[in-house]
């Protein structure tokens, strides 16, 4: 692959991403349900409330006699929520209700606990007089069966889980999520958290690619890392081959004398060479066992901007999530950049609405991603903006 543009490059990897759009359904438990984007429309099984029942505390009567109130009636049963027999009322009579409990035949409607006189008697006067309907919830009031609670594509959040769960969903079908697999590649990585030797350093771009993949819908199936061994990268790629629809590498493009990702995947049909951006220039595309590998170069922000530009939203589209798009900001500073090669520079967005610059261009730069919440897009055909010019900003 000689130098393209940027515009080529995102063309080639829909290409062979294609097929990563097409999901399936998975069927999870509902309580693993939050998050995920529901595979179909969600219909109802029952009515909801499930059957007539008290809005309140208080006594379920015929609406007719207590036409005329006050009027004292004998209290000839208590209907508690819950499993119960279903109850009668008998004529003239009130029967003690709680919230929630089923409603008795011959009751129409309920009077609250606090518009009534209760005696030691066994019996209750009514103070107000109700009429039919009043604080009774009716079956099917809310849902009916056969409603759609949740369409196909929402991301589910508490409030579905909830609707869902009242019900009586036990399982809900979502949207499979892409499985993709990371393999950083470098002898001089070493994981965080142990003792570095002169000459090693982190490996960030593991779990920093795994994060920003999760983060887009995907299920990682695996973060792995290679030497610079050829044999050694070739068999943890037949690994993650086995699980994964995607592989994404970082490492192992660039000029140097050894670039294990490009040495292994290039005679197996990998293209790799230039992009006209900065920083990601180099970049690859194989098709590995059938498996598309997008290989990004190896310095952290590269590897991070790489994913954003070239990868990031065809994740979210197979995961059923919306894509992130670009926004206009206006700078707050001049910006210069080099003709010929589209910068994407970390920015800040200020309380003020424009973008600032947060440290310089170079892949080395770690902090500065912590620091900057968007992208600003300079065309390559840029050469210089000055302060209060509008620029195209990617969020972060």
């Amino acid at each position: 692959m000689s130098a393209v543009s940027v515009e080529e490059h995102s063309a080639a990897v829909e290409t062979v991403l294609a097929a990563l759009a097409t999901r399936t359904a998975h069927r999870i438990p509902l309580a693993d349900a939050l998050g995920r984007v529901s595979f179909a429309d969600v219909r109802s099984p029952v009515d909801l409330p499930l059957f007539r029942n008290s809005q309140m505390d208080g006594y379920a009567v015929d609406s007719r006699s207590v036409a005329i109130a006050p009027v004292t009636l004998p209290v000839s049963t208590i209907i508690a929520a819950g499993p119960v027999e279903a109850a009668v009322l008998s004529p003239g009579s009130a029967a003690k209700i709680m919230t929630g409990a089923p409603i008795p035949d011959g009751a129409d409607a309920i009077v609250p606990v606090e518009d009534t006189t209760v005696h030691e008697a066994g019996s209750v006067t009514i103070e107000r007089r109700r009429t039919a309907g009043e604080f009774v919830r009716e079956q099917g009031s809310d849902v009916r069966t056969g409603t759609v609670l949740v369409e196909a594509g929402r991301v589910l959040e508490p409030r579905h889980i909830s609707v869902l769960a009242a019900v009586g969903f036990g399982e809900v079908d979502v949207r499979s999520r892409p499985r993709v697999a990371v393999v950083t590649t470098g002898a001089e990585l070493v994981d965080a958290g142990s003792t570095l030797t002169p000459g090693q350093i982190y490996d960030s771009n593991g779990i920093t690619l795994a994060a920003h993949l999760r983060a887009s819908g995907a299920e990682v199936v695996s973060v792995l890392r290679s030497s610079d061994e050829p044999s050694r990268f070739r068999e943890i790629l037949d690994a993650a081959a086995q699980s994964a629809e995607l592989i994404i590498t970082s490492g192992g493009v660039s000029m140097g004398d050894f670039e294990v990702v490009k040495d292994v995947l290039r005679p197996l049909g990998g293209n790799f060479g230039s992009v006209r951006m900065q920083p990601g220039g180099p970049q690859g595309i194989t098709v590995f066992d059938g498996v598309p590998v997008l290989s990004f170069p190896g310095n952290p922000v590269s590897t991070v901007v790489s994913y954003i530009v070239f990868a990031r939203n065809i994740v979210r589209r197979a995961a059923g999530l919306p894509p992130i798009l670009s926004t206009t900001a206006t700078l707050h500073e001049s910006v210069v950049s080099p003709p010929g090669r589209r910068q994407l520079l970390r920015g800040r967005m200020r309380d003020d609405g424009r973008v600032e610059l947060v440290a310089g261009p170079g892949s080395h730069l770690v902090a500065a991603l912590a620091w900057a919440d968007v992208l600003i897009d300079i065309d390559s055909a840029t050469t210089e903006l000055a302060a209060g010019s509008d620029v195209e900003v990617w969020p972060l």
